[in-house]
């Protein structure tokens, strides 16, 4: 078997691979790292069969979906996962047959509804079912600590614990750890009593994950991040800098237009000399009445760079082709000593 563990940060994904065919299965890939996941293919020459998400991940954002559709395969789940972009989904024993590699779908919920562990040969990957030294939290959405005592002491514990443990996650760098290592250490599955355990889970307290409300949203809808959307709109548009557009601005052209996308108050406590300010949640209401010639050069400006990156991008494509965007915003812009009026 070939195999590759990939980190991004404490998030763990997998490239396992067939010596023998070269077929591969990545498991609980994470979106920032597309290039290297094709990358460590391509260098051991393995096809990618398959795309798994162990369960809808409410801590990162999953590149299954854009993984997929780059190369033309199927994204697998569970068969309980709301995500519609799941072409080919997994119950309870189900085989993923990756060349002469039988990989076991085994359904345990609890962390949420849709978590699966996959055993492969002499290991399994756990997703945020069991972790090193932990378990998933199950207080998230579709959580269920009683399902989750039954998926592990029910079902999980009672596999060979030889089996190496590979988790969706792990902050300490200890990459993986056995099964009969966790129910020998782990201090959750030491309260082995169904009352003692769901007890403990529910008594927690754990402070929700960062972007999770974000990342509920786009993993089970197959929906954009903010991150994708600002990075599709900066591919559309070109850019001026802070220093080039105070000197076209001395020259006072007459067909060059700066539009200050801020709401109200922040374009009256300060803006660019000569901006015209049009809110970017009335961008698309106004315009025409606002920018009366479509030939006219725009430079959309914010706070901070972003918005004005998005409205630069919808400009164009409401047919504003000259439209660009300020590289950096006004916080930059005052920090640069560059002139501000009221």
């Amino acid at each position: 078997m070939l195999f590759e563990q990939i980190a991004t940060g404490g998030c763990q994904s997998y490239l396992v691979g067939c010596e023998a065919t070269l077929s591969a299965v990545l498991i609980d890939p994470e979106i920032s790292q597309i290039d290297r996941y094709r990358a460590l293919a391509a260098r051991d020459g393995l096809h990618i069969r398959y795309i798994v998400d162990t369960h809808t991940h409410a801590d990162h954002f999953s590149a299954a979906k854009p993984m997929g559709e780059l190369l033309g395969v199927p994204v697998v789940m569970h068969s309980a996962s709301p995500a519609p972009h799941a072409g080919l989904r997994l119950d309870d024993d189900d085989l993923l047959i990756v060349g002469e590699l039988r990989i076991r779908a085994l359904h345990t919920p609890g962390h949420t509804r849709d978590s699966m562990c996959l055993v492969v040969e002499d290991r399994v990957f756990t997703g945020d079912t069991l972790l090193i030294g932990g378990t998933g939290r199950t207080d998230l959405p579709t959580g269920d600590p009683d399902q989750l005592y039954d998926s592990l002491f029910g079902k999980l514990l009672l596999l060979d614990p030889a089996l190496r443990v590979y988790p969706a996650h792990d902050y300490k760098g200890r990459g993986y750890s056995t099964l009969g290592a966790e129910i020998a250490d782990n201090p959750r599955l030491q309260k082995r009593d169904r009352a003692a355990f769901t007890l403990m889970m529910r008594e927690l307290s754990l402070a929700a994950p960062t972007h999770m409300t974000e990342a509920l949203r786009t993993n089970m809808t197959g929906g954009k991040t903010v991150g994708q959307l600002l990075a599709e709109a900066a591919a559309q548009v070109p850019h001026i800098g802070m220093a080039e557009l105070s000197r076209r601005l001395e020259g006072r052209p007459n067909d060059l237009l700066v539009l200050d996308v801020r709401e109200a108050g922040a374009f009256q406590a300060g803006h660019i000399p000569g901006a015209r300010h049009l809110p970017r949640g009335q961008l698309e209401l106004r315009v025409n009445d606002e920018i009366p010639d479509p030939t006219m050069r725009i430079v959309t400006c914010c706070e901070f760079g972003k918005i004005s990156t998005l409205a630069a991008a919808t400009l164009r494509q409401l047919g504003f082709m000259r439209a660009t965007a300020l590289d950096g915003g006004m916080k930059t812009w005052r920090d640069g000593g560059y002139p501000v009026e009221p």
